[in-house]
């Protein structure tokens, strides 16, 4: 029997930037701060449901210690439903929806993968009382970190059609890893859903027009890790420290506490689990 109920669905967040938000309840709440579990570009809160062998995820690993698990389909993702500008949709609709949640229901850890980390340091910098900590796997720092890029750079994408992730760009940059479950990758693949292309240029930091934080001392008060595996392709290990050193934060490079060949998709990987205990243990490392 499960220790823990999944509920009702709900929704947060202004039409047609509406935020689908599924919910686990814990049978016992053993910590009195829910965890919010954000995802990543092409991909929905499904990565955090199952793995692609069908094996236990972070949501309802996280119920099952006492956790309050909240995990999303960012608006124009997945069961969110339709955004009729979604190649223009920017990175505030994300945010503002993401705030909508906290607001409903009170403050939270955020657990960001790689997009949604500028999710996370952003709700950080304008409602700080909202996050009590950041988790980031591999996440994406802010642009206070990245060169500005010209529009003609090959960098951008253009903002008059959703961005597709193909077979190969997906084998190199999502797959990759030894610990990921190459016999179900189809069964991975058929889950990724096309991407904003507004929010990809401002991930680049395109023509300067990335999330600035500029003063990182305001986040300063908030714990912060950041996750790294030594087989993310775009996540080098000098890239993800630089970006928890600029938050005053931990990082945690995994193959230093024996869990090597990790990839970008460490919730869908063997030994996901013992990932999960990983930023559990820091957490309660915080207080929380």
């Amino acid at each position: 029997m499960n220790s823990y109920t999944e509920t009702e669905f709900f929704f947060v967040g202004a039409i047609p930037y509406q935020m689908y938000v599924q919910y686990y309840q814990p049978s016992q709440n053993k910590n009195s701060v829910p965890i919010v579990l954000l995802h990543g570009a092409f991909h929905t809160g499904t990565c955090f449901v199952k793995t692609p062998d069908n094996c236990q995820g972070w949501a309802a690993y996280l119920a099952e210690l006492g956790w309050q698990t909240y995990i999303v389909d960012l608006p124009g993702h997945g069961r969110s439903g339709f955004v009729p500008d979604f190649p223009l949709m920017s990175y505030q609709r994300i945010i503002n929806a993401t705030v909508a949640l906290l607001e409903q229901i009170g403050p939270a850890v955020i657990l960001t993968h790689s997009m949604s980390g500028i999710v996370g340091w952003q709700t950080a910098k304008t409602h700080p009382k909202l996050v009590k900590a950041i988790v980031g796997i591999a996440p994406s720092p802010p642009a206070d970190l990245l060169p500005a890029t010209t529009k003609n750079s090959h960098e951008a994408f253009p903002e008059d059609r959703p961005r597709i992730q193909s077979r190969e760009d997906t084998k190199k940059y999502f797959t990759n890893s030894n610990t990921f479950p190459q016999d179900n990758f189809e069964n991975y693949f058929c889950s990724l859903v096309a991407e904003s292309a507004r929010i990809s240029n401002e991930l680049r930091n395109v023509e300067g027009r990335g999330l600035y934080i500029w003063d990182p001392q305001v986040l300063f008060d908030i714990p912060i890790c950041v996750i790294t595996g030594d087989q993310d392709p775009r996540h080098p290990r000098e890239v993800d420290a630089e970006t928890a050193k600029y938050f005053g934060g931990d990082f945690i490079w995994l193959p230093e506490v024996g869990l090597s060949d990790h990839g970008h998709m460490q919730m869908l990987e063997h030994g996901n689990l013992a990932i999960a205990d990983l930023f559990i243990n820091w957490l309660h490392s915080k207080g929380l």
